[in-house]
């Protein structure tokens, strides 16, 4: 039997800094989420504003990171999974449509007002919609990791080089199905 384990090391020392990097109070402040503040304009489309390890460097091994996802009117975040932490979802604003689907194919939703929160638990496919045709919604996640991952499910499979005979297989369908589906993925 082997077990395999998925998140961030427990570090030695109070905090990691990039080798060269001036460590200040400067270097602990993310500035990021200003964009999301007026007079910045709402997208056109869904975006998702990070704050992991890789845009705010301080969370190197501190098991957390945030996110901000802007929604549009009727505007999707696509289902996706986050293979090294579960999302806690807090909406700002607006109201979404979520959910998410369990090892046994049991889809659980929601409809989320302002002020809700929802847990999407770690490695498990999930998406979040905004069905109103007037209003934005605004939504912020917390993960317990610094570098959570996202993998989009449309895109993995849509937006590879998987074989079209073997998705065709996989979805019950044609190959010109499939090749029709992935000409939306092209850029």
């Amino acid at each position: 039997m082997q077990i395999t384990l998925a998140g961030d090391p427990d570090i030695l020392t109070d905090f990691i800094a990039p080798v060269g990097a001036t460590v200040d109070s400067t270097f602990f402040t993310f500035t990021g989420f200003r964009a999301l503040l007026p007079p910045n304009p709402i997208p056109s489309t869904f975006k998702a504003l990070k704050a992991t390890k890789a845009e705010f460097p301080a969370l190197d091994g501190q098991s957390v990171s945030y996110a901000a996802l802007e929604f549009p009117s009727r505007s999707i975040n696509p289902p996706h999974t986050h293979p090294r932490s579960a999302e806690l979802l807090f909406v700002a604003s607006g109201s979404l449509q979520v959910g998410f689907v369990d090892t046994t194919n049991k889809l659980f939703t929601q409809t989320l007002q302002t002020g809700d929160m929802f847990v999407f638990p770690k490695g498990l496919v999930h998406f979040q919609f905004n069905s109103d045709a007037q209003k934005p919604a605004l939504a912020l996640s917390a993960f317990g990791s610094a570098n959570a991952g996202t993998v989009s499910i449309p895109s993995t499979l849509f937006n590879t080089t998987i074989d079209d005979n073997v998705l065709a297989l996989a979805f019950k369908t044609d190959v010109g199905t499939i090749q029709t589906l992935k000409k939306g993925f092209t850029s």
